[in-house]
């Protein structure tokens, strides 16, 4: 790191960004809006069902803001803006598009998810179900692994950029950035975590917006996209950008920035299709509006590393040789410090102010979501299926909450680790997909097509998972001269390498096997996973069984059978499907939103990774002023429908909620206890 003076002092470390201030603050914002959500609506996080999976009736709005938060990692901010400051212009795009796309693939699995498995808790039960007990623990090394690097990258990418501002001790930023979320993780569960995503997605554009406007229109260091391009076109000729077309920064013929582009999105398929967290999304929407939630999500997404890093990491290359400005050396890039320093220099205090917590809110909330997510795999993927089968609704609940906690321990060490032998945010972000690329293939074909081949998807991702290790590791042996060690590994093309070779052969493998040895699954089986229809027919076989026996002994023995039953379905809160929700879950409407799925997010892809990114590539076109300027006014553009679909849309969508919620209050102020909320007399019992 740099020698030079931090922009703000340590105890804003502690007090903005971590703890006692801002922290504090939405911690108990998050414990107040829990409270009033179980005083004033039917949904209480005081059963398993609602802590885990808010009921799975979430709408679209909500669950695509929650998408975007999730999405939003220390790495979204500060690896997008390190990437522009290296390659250029194609660095926010490829960042941008390469981490898109899989959100909007997702789309698919969230449609199938719901059709062939509608009440499951995660897609390890499915995994579990088809394929049994090796395939279940195979997986479960891919799902976790996947948590761990996420989560680290989240503490070291905020750690040191707090550190770097501050001067706060690492340690103390590794161990406090996920002490407040668990407090209102272990309160409110999932859908306290997604009114969490909510309100750090509004402030959240609020603050890129700002950052925009400063360095674009008001801000007396650049202040216009004319002055970006002279500044951008002085740093080139000074420090040609070697692969880029004449050596510029407002190029797509980026040689780096491509090869960084194909290891980006290997690298995000592996931890959207594997991360329980996009999957509990899915799970808590509501059927009918899953896949509008991850296309609107993923498209909004894609504004946020797009236009920041296009802001702060052209501005950190804009502003080298400027007195505010401090020289970054290669470990700074690698630890995503562009940011922070062309925060700094722009605006000052007030510039690393506003980044740190951006930086906070953007890694607060994504922590939540690894924490729910990992919960939930622990407790009914571990706990459950193999220490208690029997556990009750009251132990699953009590479990979740501690693996809430014991987790946010672990991911707390985990960033400590990697510090301390010297991994960067940068260097995991480019290894999560050597590692976990193989898994991406088997998960998917798990859940979407009854032909997958159990042991070819099995062996397809064991051999990926070797196969991308191997292919890393002799790739930088031979380039380096046997040197192998953190730095060399973490170049490009021993990244690339590992990335190709372990997703190629896990999909390879699982797929050709499938197509010569095809399984025939029924996914009756897999919907059947907690469904409150198998359970009420259980319910009407056993109590014909028993007409014929005397009425003490029929009274007996249903006694017994509740007890059972509840342990053997205990998250199964209502014993029968509301009426919508069984339309909902009707399998014509969900096939016809699958196929919409697949047609808009394979058309996506193909226009956000194909058809813009190649051409300009390949015509190796260095944008003069106009071009820069339509370049940062789209993203403007996009960021504020993105803003509107992800923060006004939600509030329209929940007018209905949040009146009855007014209403309750009301109530209350003027007679204590009316405006609680009561179950209506008819409900279904």
């Amino acid at each position: 790191m740099s020698s030079s003076g931090n922009v703000l002092p340590q105890g804003a470390g502690y007090g903005v960004g971590m703890r006692t201030g801002i922290g504090l603050f939405f911690s108990a914002f998050m414990l107040l809006l829990t409270a009033v959500q179980a005083r004033y609506t039917a949904f209480s996080p005081k059963n398993s069902e609602e802590f885990s999976s808010a009921s799975r009736s979430v709408k679209p709005g909500l669950i695509a803001s929650g998408i975007v938060s999730a999405w939003t990692w220390a790495a979204t901010l500060l690896q997008s803006s390190a990437v522009a400051y290296k390659y250029g212009i194609s660095g926010p795009w490829w960042y941008g598009a390469g981490a898109t796309i899989q959100v909007l693939l997702f789309a698919m699995l969230a449609a199938k998810l719901k059709l062939n498995a509608p009440y499951a808790h995660t897609w390890l039960e499915i995994v579990g179900v088809r394929w049994g007990k090796a395939a279940h623990l195979i997986f479960m090394f891919f799902g976790l692994a996947t948590n761990i690097i996420v989560s680290s990258m989240l503490i070291l990418g905020g750690s040191a950029t707090v550190t770097d501002l501050t001067g706060m001790s690492t340690l103390a930023a590794c161990f406090l950035i996920p002490l407040g979320v668990v407090i209102y993780v272990i309160v409110g569960g999932m859908r306290s975590t997604l009114l969490c995503d909510y309100t750090h997605t509004t402030v959240l554009f609020a603050i890129i917006l700002t950052f925009v406007f400063a360095v674009y229109a008001t801000g007396p260091k650049i202040g216009s996209p004319k002055r970006m391009h002279e500044l951008l076109t002085a740093a080139a000729s000074a420090a040609p950008v070697p692969g880029n077309a004449h050596g510029s920064y407002v190029t797509m013929r980026s040689k780096d920035g491509l090869i960084f582009g194909v290891i980006n999105i290997i690298g995000n398929f592996a931890t959207v299709f594997q991360d329980q967290a996009y999957w509990q999304r899915a799970i808590a929407s509501r059927p009918g509006t899953t896949v509008k939630a991850y296309l609107l999500g993923g498209l909004a997404w894609f504004a946020i590393p797009f236009t920041f890093a296009t802001t702060l990491g052209l501005s950190a290359v804009a502003l080298r040789g400027d007195p505010d400005m401090r020289p970054l050396s290669a470990a700074d890039v690698s630890a995503g410090l562009p940011a922070a320093a062309a925060a700094a220099a722009l605006m000052g205090q007030a510039g690393a102010a506003a980044l740190l917590v951006l930086l906070f809110l953007a890694v607060t909330s994504a922590t939540s979501a690894e924490l729910i997510a990992v919960s939930s795999l622990l407790t009914y993927d571990v706990f459950k299926k193999y220490i208690k089968p029997d556990a009750t609704d009251s132990q699953l609940l009590q479990m979740g909450h501690y693996m809430v906690g014991l987790y946010g321990l672990v991911m707390a060490l985990a960033g400590l680790i990697f510090f301390y032998i010297g991994v960067s945010m940068g260097w995991l972000y480019t290894f999560m997909g050597v590692i976990l690329g193989s898994g991406v293939v088997p998960i998917a074909l798990c859940v979407t097509w009854s032909k997958a081949n159990k042991w070819g998807c099995i062996i397809g991702a064991v051999l990926g998972f070797f196969a991308g290790l191997l292919a890393w590791l002799v790739t930088t042996g031979t380039l380096y001269a046997g040197v192998i060690d953190v730095t060399t590994t973490g170049e490009n093309y021993p990244m690339l390498a590992g990335n190709l070779a372990s997703i190629g052969v896990g999909g390879i493998i699982a797929t050709v096997t499938s197509l010569i040895w095809p399984d025939d699954f029924n996914f009756d089986i897999t919907r059947a996973i907690n469904n409150p229809s198998a359970r009420i027919a259980s319910d009407q076989s056993k109590d014909q069984k028993q007409e014929n026996r005397t009425e003490d002994e029929d009274d007996e023995k249903k006694e017994e059978i509740g007890a059972s039953e509840e342990a053997a379905s205990p998250s199964v809160v209502d014993s029968t499907i509301p009426t919508e929700e069984q339309e909902e879950l009707d399998s014509v409407k969900l096939q016809v939103a699958f196929r919409f799925a697949a047609w808009s997010s394979l058309g996506l892809l193909l226009v956000l990774i194909i058809l813009i990114p190649l051409p300009l590539f390949f015509a190796q076109t260095v944008y003069g002023v106009r071009g820069l300027s339509a370049w940062v006014i789209i993203g403007i553009i996009w960021t504020f429908m993105s803003a509107f679909s992800v923060v006004l849309y939600p509030l329209w969508e929940s007018q209905d909620a949040l009146r009855q919620i007014g209403r309750g209050i009301i109530k209350d102020v003027f007679a204590k206890g009316s405006g609680r909320y009561v179950a209506p007399h008819n409900s279904p019992a």
